[in-house]
């Protein structure tokens, strides 16, 4: 039976994200499990959603009963549980930032972009990220204009946890998008928001489900990390860690598909990740390499795509 498809429009991500997988869409496509088109798979994780590209796309095309997204980004699950709750309120707010930064000249709109920064930076300790509030409404707003405002629309904070993305000078950035947020919005009412760490969605995992992992990038070489989405990093043995959960998931029946980058772009003899995930199906797919601060370096590069039942 074909999958039963959604009527446009739909939701689409309302973030910039870096790392986002929007232009390997087509890969994943040709390596979905087929239990998603016989509908025998039922459930959809994704452990560490970012912009939810992939979580959007899926949702265009099936039917989930049930849905689960979780990220260890306190900020980041902040936002889509605003969005989720508070629609009406959180559009109201975009509008006054939008007309407030677009009436205003180049200097003044930088001027306007650091101080929305730093009165985000400076309320960050009195915010309680596990009990929502109207205070959440108008965070998700800063949120939402620094991502669409800031350099590269990068989401990337220091060790304390404070957003430091310098200004980005955009003529007319789409601040708003009000009919994509009332999309998003009607999606997450039937979708469990997470927070934490990748394992929590682990309990609603069964043989009917695909999980996704999108994890932090291990970086290519020393200047191309952009792994601190979150103040506690993504080291090696977090990536470890995750192959474990993996292997976990793999037990209990549920499809796994994740991806990552390939470390033999800059080293060939570096197979971190074909040694620890060398019980699956690895695959190298060609990408653009869309973060970079030098332009040259932009190019085409492997990715890496791994599951657990075959990719063919």
């Amino acid at each position: 039976m074909a999958p039963q498809k959604k009527p446009d429009p739909y939701a689409r991500p309302f973030l910039k994200w870096a790392g986002g997988k929007t232009q390997l869409l087509g890969e994943f496509e040709k390596r979905l499990p087929r239990g998603l088109k016989t509908r025998k798979i039922t459930r959809y994780a994704e452990p560490f959603i970012g912009g939810g590209a992939v979580f959007f796309w899926l949702n265009k095309q099936f039917s989930f009963r049930h849905a689960y997204i979780c990220d260890v980004n306190e900020e980041l699950v902040l936002t889509y549980t605003v969005i989720r709750e508070s629609t009406r309120d959180l559009i109201a707010a975009l509008e006054n930032l939008e007309s407030e930064y677009l009436s205003r000249d180049e200097k003044a709109r930088e001027e306007f972009y650091y101080g929305i920064r730093y009165a985000l930076n400076r309320k960050l300790p009195a915010i309680d990220f596990h009990e929502y509030s109207a205070d959440w409404v108008e965070r998700a707003a800063w949120i939402l204009f620094l991502n669409r405002t800031c350099f590269n629309g990068l989401f990337r904070v220091n060790r304390k946890g404070e957003f430091n993305v310098p200004f980005g000078r955009y003529k007319k950035p789409e601040i708003l998008n009000e009919d994509n947020l009332s999309e998003v919005a009607t999606l997450l009412r039937s979708t469990q928001i997470l927070t934490g760490d990748f394992t929590r969605v682990g309990e609603f995992v069964d043989n009917k489900t695909f999980v996704y992992f999108d994890p932090p990038y291990r970086p290519l070489n020393g200047t191309s990390s952009f792994t601190s989405y979150s103040k506690s990093g993504f080291s090696d043995r977090d990536q470890e860690r995750l192959v474990e959960f993996f292997r976990e998931l793999d037990e209990k029946g549920a499809k796994c598909m994740l991806s990552n980058s390939d470390p033999r772009n800059e080293n060939p003899d570096d197979t971190f990740f074909d040694d620890l995930f060398s019980d699956y199906y690895i695959e190298r797919v060609p990408a653009r390499r869309r973060i970079n601060c030098n332009g040259a370096c932009r190019g085409d590069i492997n990715e890496l795509i791994i599951t657990n039942y075959p990719q063919r």
